[in-house]
């Protein structure tokens, strides 16, 4: 950051001793005067600026903290010393720094008056380079509407790609600057332009919740099935969200509600994932396919039962979601709802005949899965259930593994009470006594011990 402003005099007193110190190696001095030249600017010393100019300090050298004494002048908002710059041929289109240019600084700064002196002086409006790639793209992501319009009336090309939002209509969009991103439509910008992370207009204000944008995209015939961007499309980001309205409004354009992609995989699953029960209601309206898969999660149903949504579990069974649906982390919805120890989830899966020994995912089964979780009311639940108690596969291998890696001392008792087999190999750790040991807990060490566990059992 750039140091603290220094005094007046100071600064007189080095303006006023310039000869003398140039005279002392010049190398060294110019580049001292440089910094001390745009300190002044930064400052707003018009007067110590004026004294350095006279003394013809290079208004174009790149100095520490500006790319040129332009860049620190703009940056202030300093339009009276800009002024005194460009009499002194400062170059209004070096590039460098944060914002690239002198005109991009001004744009975003919403110095109105500087960015006109700044054309009018043949800055460069279409200059790309900095955060933002070019003035249009800055000016609107900060909603300066004036400064939109002089860019514009100073031919700024609407559809330039660059800088942080890809392009001018997605800043604007996603910022929620309706008048603006009107300006942009009316000089003929291509609503379903991609911008950064190829995510277009609609689906950037869909994130966001702008309900106005929405609309007005939407009657600029924004493509309402556009791919791209975090969430995929704007239907599964206004979902994820919880943007009821927005989806309404996607819903009313005709969306296609069993688009696949982006973070979630398709909206039923964002909406089922965040807890979202009026969306999930307005796409089961609409016909949306209720076991369609996704990557993390697998399905709907796996997602709300690993998020404790009770609710939206049993509107997805009442739309008959296939309750033993395998795939994603958790590998079903039962084994979902197991690792998170919902008893009440779990026994609307059971009214609906879940498969409790249904095998898949991180966790390999239901059992394993509480029982990794210390919940010992769902395992017992299981095993009066009868399941299989020495089923193999997960990250533990085997339940009586995981207990015994927790710390779970009474789920471990209870399953030693239905003989699992205390020496069985797999998983992780190998065998549910290196577990217990590599975890430190000495008293399901002697359980198992006492069980007969294999000290030589190979991991």
């Amino acid at each position: 950051m750039p140091s603290p402003d220094l005094s007046d005099e100071f600064l007189e007193s080095i303006s006023e001793n310039l000869d003398s110190l140039r005279s002392w190696c010049a190398d060294v001095q110019d580049a001292f005067l440089v910094a001390v030249l745009q300190e002044a600017i930064e400052g707003g010393h018009e007067k110590v600026v004026q004294v350095l100019l006279d003394k013809n300090v290079d208004v174009n050298a790149q100095g520490i903290y500006y790319i040129n004494a332009l860049e620190a002048a703009s940056v202030g908002g300093h339009e009276t010393i800009v002024q005194l710059l460009i009499e002194k041929n400062a170059d209004v289109n070096a590039q460098g720094g944060y914002f690239g240019n002198a005109l991009q600084v001004a744009s975003a700064g919403g110095y109105d008056t500087m960015v006109q002196l700044l054309l009018e002086n043949n800055a460069d409006v279409n200059a790309q380079g900095g955060y933002y790639g070019n003035a249009l793209q800055a000016a609107s992501a900060r909603g300066h509407e004036t400064i939109v319009q002089l860019l514009l009336d100073n031919n700024a090309d609407v559809n330039a790609q660059g800088g942080f939002y890809g392009n001018t209509l997605v800043a604007a969009s996603a910022e929620g600057h309706e008048t603006i991103v009107q300006l942009l439509l009316d000089k003929n910008m291509d609503v379903n332009a991609q911008g950064g992370s190829d995510e277009s207009a609609l689906v950037a204000a869909s994130v966001r919740g702008h309900e106005t944008m929405v609309q007005l995209l939407l009657e600029n015939n924004a493509d309402v099935n556009a791919q791209g961007g975090h969430y995929g499309n704007a239907l599964q980001a206004a979902s994820a969200r919880g943007h009821e309205t927005i989806v309404q409004l996607l819903l009313d354009k005709n969306v296609d509600v069993n688009t696949q992609g982006g973070f979630y995989g398709n909206a039923l699953v964002a909406a089922s994932a965040e807890g979202h029960e009026t969306i999930v209601q307005l796409l089961l309206d609409k016909n949306v396919d209720v076991n369609a898969q996704d990557g993390f999660n697998g399905s709907a149903l796996v997602a709300a039962s690993a998020r404790g949504y009770k609710t939206i579990v049993q509107l997805l069974l009442d739309k008959n979601a296939n309750i033993n649906a395998q795939g994603g982390h958790y590998g079903s919805a039962f084994i979902a709802a197991s690792a998170r120890g919902d008893e009440t989830i779990i026994q609307l899966l059971l009214e609906k005949n879940a498969d409790i020994n249904a095998q898949g995912g991180h966790h390999g089964n239901a059992l394993q899965a509480a029982s990794q979780g210390g919940h010992e009311t769902i395992v017992q639940l299981l095993l009066d259930k009868n399941v299989d108690v020495n089923a193999q596969g997960g990250y533990y291998g085997n339940a009586l593994q995981a207990a015994s890696q927790g710390g779970h001392e009474t789920i471990v008792q209870l399953l030693l009470y239905q003989n699992v087999d205390v020496n069985a190999q797999g998983g992780y750790f190998g065998n549910a006594l290196q577990a217990a040991c590599q975890g430190g807990h000495e008293t399901i060490v002697q359980l198992l011990l006492d069980k007969n566990a294999d000290v030589a059992g190979r991991a």
